[in-house]
């Protein structure tokens, strides 16, 4: 899978099949959207295509009007997105800069110089409540129009559901904010992980008997915060159990920095710049801000047997660690 940083230059623009969306957590609605894709693309003899942004459109308007306009919390990183796209048949992806000159694009000027000049979109499908362009003017039926006069096919999705409910990024929010991570999986189509490299800490957690593996979070509003049990893949062939923190570290860091720092249960080994997915089972509590670094270890120390509880119960864990999992 090619992935490019705005649009590819002229010598990469074949015809595409496209799709368009900010596909945060690849969940099972655009997962059905990706299958038509890749279908299309087959029947014609194109290459599959996503259009995606960065920052979030959202998040680019909740900066410039002074947070006016909310920010939505953020269920995946760029890296994970790419992950999850790259295994759903996409060929190409374009990361969009969002940013004021892209937000001011007419309906018009979208059609003419992204789709039909930038990208040479033959075949089209989104979602059936999309809009695009300046103050959202587009919408599907302006596309179908466009496409008459363009030379390129537009189809829409219908919404997908899950039972009775509605399978949206949205949906999957709520699911995260409650902890609920049964209901997240059904709804992504996968167990909620977040992946990257393990990078240098404080080396506090050793310090204090919990050596962690912590991974950079490039957004300040993740989907989840707290502490949670969790299990490690990519250090052994089976994955490890963990329990983890996902927040700013307020008892020892007031720089606002958002990190995830996993601690896992009965293991010594070197995984700096190793790439490992978390994989989050339950939420134990929120994250909270102590008096001191006793109260702190005393606090990570429940949270520890606590993990150690939930595997035992789930026979997921041994309980020597030379019989681990």
């Amino acid at each position: 899978m090619k992935v490019f940083r705005g649009l590819p230059n002229a010598a990469s623009r074949a015809p595409c099949a496209l799709t368009i969306g900010n596909f945060d957590g690849v969940h099972r609605g655009h997962q059905a959207l990706l299958a038509h894709l890749r279908e299309a693309a087959d029947r014609l003899g194109l290459e599959a295509a996503v259009m995606t942004f960065e920052p979030h459109p959202r998040e680019f308007f909740a900066q410039v009007t002074h947070g006016a306009v909310q920010a939505p919390a953020r269920i995946a990183s760029l890296r994970d997105k790419l992950l999850s796209l790259s295994g759903k048949g996409v060929d190409r992806v374009i990361v969009e800069h969002f940013n004021a000159h892209f937000a001011a694009l007419s309906p018009e000027d979208f059609v003419e110089k992204i789709l039909v000049q930038g990208l040479h979109v033959k075949w089209l499908m989104v979602g059936e409540d999309f809009c695009f362009g300046a103050k959202r003017a587009g919408t599907v039926e302006f596309l179908i129009d466009a496409g008459r006069r363009h030379g390129f096919d537009v189809e829409s999705l219908p919404t997908v559901t899950h039972g009775d409910i509605r399978i949206s990024s949205s949906a999957i929010r709520a699911a995260l904010a409650q902890g609920d991570f049964d209901r997240t999986a059904q709804l992504l189509g996968h167990p909620f992980t977040i992946s990257g490299h393990v990078i240098h800490g404080q080396k506090l957690g050793r310090d204090l008997g919990f050596p962690t593996l912590n991974l950079r979070v490039a957004h300040k509003s993740p989907a989840v915060s707290g502490i949670f049990v969790v299990r490690v893949h990519g250090l052994a062939e089976q994955p490890l159990p963990a329990v983890a923190s996902l927040g700013v570290r307020p008892t020892v860091d007031d720089s606002g920095r958002v990190l995830l720092e996993v601690h896992v249960l009965d293991y010594a080994g070197d995984c700096y710049g190793k790439v490992v997915k978390v994989e989050f089972l339950k939420k134990l509590r929120d994250e909270e801000k102590y008096d001191d670094l006793p109260t702190l270890t005393a606090a990570i120390m429940r949270d520890a047997e606590n993990a150690r509880t939930y595997f035992r119960q789930a026979g997921m864990m041994a309980v020597s660690a030379t019989d681990r999992i």
